[in-house]
């Protein structure tokens, strides 16, 4: 592999895991009444915290893809990102055991609905993404 395209893949990996983790907090910060609506559907936490976790997860998603795009503090955003889609993985996989039709709340909190299995095949791939940046800030540090 060629020096550049050596830097350039974990550097495209990296602003483009952080630009989704962006893009998917914008909608819940716009709207985190719908957001919170999505996070009371999977039925998990107590209606208190299905608010308090709207109110926070859009901010720490913004700030971790801030992160990862500027290329400031690469190891801990997405050490949290990591930690986040492992999160959304479980939740998705207890939705899907328990039978629940409804939407991740990813991205949009309105129009069709995304399969908990679409979802979850997503959130692997971006854990794989995430796992890849690591690997690589791991070997650069060094």
């Amino acid at each position: 592999m060629t020096p550049l395209r050596a830097t350039m893949i974990p550097l495209a990996l990296r602003v483009a895991l952080g630009a989704v983790f962006i893009y998917a907090a914008i909608p819940k910060i716009v709207d985190p009444v719908a957001f919170a609506g999505s996070v009371a559907a999977y039925q998990i936490l107590p209606y208190f915290w299905s608010y308090l976790t709207a109110a926070v997860l859009p901010f720490v998603e913004l700030a971790c893809g801030v992160l990862l795009v500027c290329g400031v503090r690469v190891r801990s955003g997405a050490l949290i990102i990591g930690a986040l889609n492992l999160v959304f993985m479980a939740a998705l996989t207890s939705a899907i055991i328990r039978g629940l039709d409804i939407d991740c709340g990813c991205f949009r909190q309105d129009g069709p609905k995304t399969s908990p299995w679409l979802a979850l095949v997503r959130d692997a791939f971006f854990l794989a993404m995430t796992a890849a940046v690591l690997r690589y800030e791991g070997l650069r540090t060094r």
